[in-house]
């Protein structure tokens, strides 16, 4: 135990932040490096945090910071997610269909601009508020939700020509 703050509490922490370092690598050995940086940087940091219990938004600024410091190239030089782990993701092959739109869906959201990704995988996958990511990311909650908003629309109109099923409203 550090401080205030429990190794589970920690622990608890490390498969959110390894789909967010995948998100943002796209390379499973890269991601797991920068985890493991981020949590070695959380290990030498501990009365830098504030809150005890805001641990979770502050290992993920943390890891956001230093994929920033590392710098883009591996982006530049990993076009495609590597889907290697089944752990984190189910195993689409017993439905055609289901594996079809969940590619599309992939490519899209792999399309969209960094800043609305991100917000979207923090607010969407990572089920953090609107205040967390903007402490993560470093920018006004009003800008979040604008990159939020702009992200679902575009996946909104990139998937609803890619043969996808339009809901139908009941009246």
């Amino acid at each position: 135990m550090l401080g205030s703050v429990s190794d589970l509490e920690i622990e608890a922490q490390i498969p959110a932040l390894r789909r967010f370092a995948r998100s943002l690598a796209r390379n499973p050995d890269d991601a797991d490096e920068l985890v493991q940086d981020t949590l070695l940087q959380a290990l030498s940091r501990w009365r830098q945090l504030r809150k005890p219990g805001s641990v979770r938004a502050w290992l993920f600024q943390i890891l956001f910071n230093l994929h920033r410091t590392h710098g883009r190239r591996r982006q530049r030089d990993l076009a495609r997610f590597d889907h290697d782990d089944g752990a984190d993701h189910a195993d689409p092959s017993s439905d055609q269909h289901q594996a079809l739109h969940l590619g599309d869906a992939l490519s899209a959201l792999a399309r969209l601009p960094q800043d609305q990704r991100i917000a979207l995988e923090l607010v969407a996958v990572q089920g953090m508020t609107y205040e967390e990511v903007a402490r993560v990311t470093e920018v006004p909650i009003g800008t979040v939700m604008s990159r939020l908003s702009r992200a679902r629309e575009r996946l909104r109109t990139e998937l609803e020509g890619s043969n996808v099923t339009p809901f139908r409203r009941l009246k």
